[in-house]
């Protein structure tokens, strides 16, 4: 298909008699440098992504800094999802909450750093052994997801890295809400036996 006619098609023109291409498939094409693709993706994913790093960051000027940072990672990484991995959502919506996550923690770290200047009293702040530590539990939690279904896994990202209810991870699977805890459960479970956590 020529980028012309799958411009048309993404922007809902009624002279393409094709369906209109998915998340999924627009972020091939945005993999490929295709700016329309890119406009089409902007356009579905801008308004939760920011609603995303709003209920995190709670400024709503770093938040639309954050939705713009998540923007150009999905510009920049588009070759990076994997859709047997899960929905075009679900990666988007784990990009948008790393980087307002990332935000939070920043802004905390640089609070702290402020107040122990101003006491300056006590020992040094080790921010390196600080930021090891954070990447090495992050990566831990990344393998032990790698372990799951890809079923638990997406569910568990929607709910715990995303935000939704379970009701709502039910409703964008379109699972009934006893599959979704089942699913829930037995990941946690799996989850927690992988990171070694006592119940």
């Amino acid at each position: 298909m020529s980028d012309r006619r799958a411009a048309r098609l993404w922007k809902g023109d009624p002279g393409g008699h094709e369906q209109q291409a998915d998340l999924g498939d627009l972020l091939t094409h945005v993999a490929r440098g295709d700016q329309a693709a890119f406009e089409r993706v902007y356009d579905e994913v801008s308004g939760p992504v920011y609603g995303l790093a709003l209920r995190i960051v709670r400024d709503p000027a770093q938040s639309e800094e954050v939705a713009q940072e998540v923007l150009i990672d999905v510009w920049r990484t588009a070759s990076r999802y994997e859709p047997g991995r899960g929905s075009a959502m679900s990666w988007v919506m784990m990009l948008a909450h790393r980087r307002a996550v990332d935000r939070v923690r920043s802004a905390q770290a640089a609070s702290e750093r402020e107040q122990r200047a101003g006491r300056d009293a006590g020992p040094a702040y080790d921010e390196v052994a600080e930021n090891v530590q954070v990447n090495l539990e992050r990566e831990q939690v990344r393998r032990c997801l790698s372990t799951l279904t890809e079923t638990q896994r997406e569910s568990i990202t929607l709910a715990y890295y995303v935000g939704y209810t379970y009701r709502e991870v039910g409703e964008l699977l379109k699972v009934p809400l006893g599959t979704i805890k089942t699913r829930m459960r037995d990941g946690l479970i799996r989850l927690r036996d992988c990171l070694g956590v006592n119940p």
